[in-house]
């Protein structure tokens, strides 16, 4: 199928009172965002330089939350989620002071930033594999298993068929209706695209290397946007509200899109259940991406690495898990790639605060909205990051001036996920007869796991939901903490951090680095040497969901790229 010049932005659908909420919510960040604080912020808030910035929409959610909090605190940022190619681009022309992204400068041959730039983790997050699909008798599944390398094979339009004995082996044996897989992509370049497409080359090698080959992809580089009619049925969509927008609605029947987590959650959409190396069975709670970033890489740079993350052999860890990051200037020093201050000192008397609270209260909500908190030692990362931009020292963080739940040992509220549905079947998710698509047996009630119907449970009971904010986890722990977590509201701080979601033990990464936030640099740097890092700095930013996406959609160039 051909791909769209420009998809057109859908309505928020209107089937729960929820989303309308959050719908008006994003509306008035829109407000603030576009058009600076709005009226009602303290008053020294005009007299911040407005700081504007633009890119990556895998963090969109995040920034939403933190323009809104920044502006409460003065701080005046402008940003609009147009892509991670394209907030690079702008960022490199400096037509921007910031840009939000997951894919580095290099992924476009660029190996050169006149203005120089400095790469700032700033929350982690995951791509969920959001599907629209009903069973034989036309009710919703919100219960759907894929292996990574089914995953990869219908992203490649090696499977195409929902009723493709694969899926039905993975299943337990539930046979789904014979229809064409829609697969859903992000038209243009994306920079959650190019963390998909390395994912799906790690899982399928050899399907990758012949489809590579079909469709004259080098596989020495990384895909900001899949060929033309690379499966047999797709829908290109301009941007993540429009992905989750779209399988959410009746329009939708039959698709599989990835996209980041949090939308998932915002769009009531449901998300697949992911069999990581361990052969377990996850969704891309703030748990699961904690555990998978337990073995990412980090570059001298700070960029990240993630064919660890894709093996990870923790029984918790959701594969297909990333950092998102800012780009800002920086001060020489210990960076190569930095070149030197912000010109406008106003600019940096924006960013420095701004940088500060993402790094500790910034971090307190994101599990609720489908990310995970940094763990302590890039929570001081980015203080570093600051002291670069500043030139001042670098403050050293702790549990006792940062609110960030992780220097407590806890990931925040919402961090658990719900028990697998299919569990409680004889032999698991594969059914009695295993995993063999050519005998797939098991249960083939066509109202699946445990012959029940899986909409019965009522809204946030199916896996693709989990638990409603402010209920009880599944296991009938208190959802505000990730388990083992100490309330991140009362009793005594942590000196030592557990060994991450899902293993004991002090001394273990945490979310690709050391336990101890003392530790400057994480444990699984490649190529570091000597003391850790100096002075540094940066940023400022800040999104809206739907509401934003949809004024950007508006205003942006034909052209402009989209990550």
């Amino acid at each position: 199928m051909s791909r769209p010049s420009r998809p057109t932005p859908r309505p928020v659908p209107a089937r729960a009172a929820h989303r309308w909420a959050g719908a008006a919510a994003a509306l008035a960040v829109v407000a603030a965002v576009v058009l600076g604080p709005v009226s009602g912020a303290p008053a020294g808030a005009q007299s911040s330089t407005l700081v504007n910035g633009a890119g990556s929409t895998y963090v969109a959610l995040a920034m939403q939350q933190w323009v809104t909090d920044g502006t409460a605190k003065g701080l005046r940022v402008n940003y609009t989620p147009t892509g991670s190619p394209d907030g690079l681009q702008r960022y490199s022309g400096s037509q921007i002071n910031f840009a939000g992204t997951e894919a580095e400068f290099s992924s476009f041959g660029q190996t050169s930033v006149p203005r120089g730039y400095q790469y700032v983790p700033d929350v982690a997050g995951a791509i969920a594999m959001m599907y629209n699909l009903r069973d034989q008798s036309g009710k919703k599944v919100d219960y759907l298993h894929l292996s990574q390398r089914t995953t990869a094979r219908i992203f490649m339009g090696d499977i195409t068929s929902w009723s493709d004995p694969t899926i039905s082996a993975e299943n337990a044996g539930f046979k789904f209706p014979d229809k064409p897989i829609n697969v859903v992509y992000r038209s243009g370049q994306s920079g959650t695209t190019a963390l998909f497409y390395d994912f799906v080359k790690h899982a399928a090698p050899d399907v990758f290397s012949r489809w590579a080959s079909r469709h004259q992809v080098s596989p020495d580089i990384r895909i900001l946007e899949p060929p033309v009619g690379f499966a047999p049925k797709t829908q290109g969509l301009g941007g993540s509200d429009q992905i989750a927008q779209f399988i959410s609605g009746d329009s939708g029947a039959w698709s599989i899109g990835y996209d980041e987590f949090g939308y998932a959650k915002t769009y009531d959409v449901p998300s697949a259940w992911i069999q990581n190396a361990s052969g377990k069975w996850v969704l891309p709670y703030a748990e699961n991406i904690s555990a998978a970033l337990e073995s990412a890489s980090l570059r001298p740079d700070l960029s990240q690495e993630l064919s660890g993350v894709y093996a990870s052999g923790n029984a918790k860890a959701y594969p297909i898990s990333a950092y998102s990051y800012i780009v800002t200037q920086c001060g020489t020093g210990d960076r190569p790639s930095c070149k030197g201050p912000y010109a406008d000192q106003g600019i940096t008397d924006t960013l420095a605060p701004w940088l500060r609270y993402i790094a500790c209260d910034g971090q307190a909500n994101m599990a609720r909205i489908g990310y995970s908190p940094l763990p302590p030692n890039l929570s001081q990362e980015m203080a570093n990051a600051v002291a670069r931009l500043t030139g001042k020292p670098a403050e050293r963080l702790s549990s006792g001036n940062c609110n960030n739940p992780r220097f407590r040992g806890s990931l925040g509220p919402g961090a658990a996920s719900p028990p697998d549905p299919y569990e409680q079947l004889p032999g698991g998710v594969c059914g009695a007869a295993g995993c063999d698509p050519e005998n797939p047996g098991g249960s083939a009630d066509p109202n699946g796991p445990g012959g029940q119907d899986p909409n019965a449970a009522g809204p946030g009971q199916g896996p693709g939901a989990g638990p409603a904010d402010g209920a009880a986890d599944p296991d009938g722990a208190d959802d505000s903490n990730g388990p083992g977590e100490e309330a991140a509201d009362g009793g005594p701080a942590a000196t030592e951090l557990d060994g991450g979601a899902g293993r004991p033990g002090t001394e273990e990464a945490i979310g690709g680095g050391s336990g101890d936030w003392r530790a400057a640099e994480p444990a699984s740097y490649r190529g570091r040497t000597g003391p850790g890092l100096p002075p540094a700095a940066a940023l400022g930013l800040v999104a809206a969901l739907a509401g934003p996406l949809v004024v950007v959609g508006g205003r942006r160039r034909r052209r402009a790229r989209r990550a």
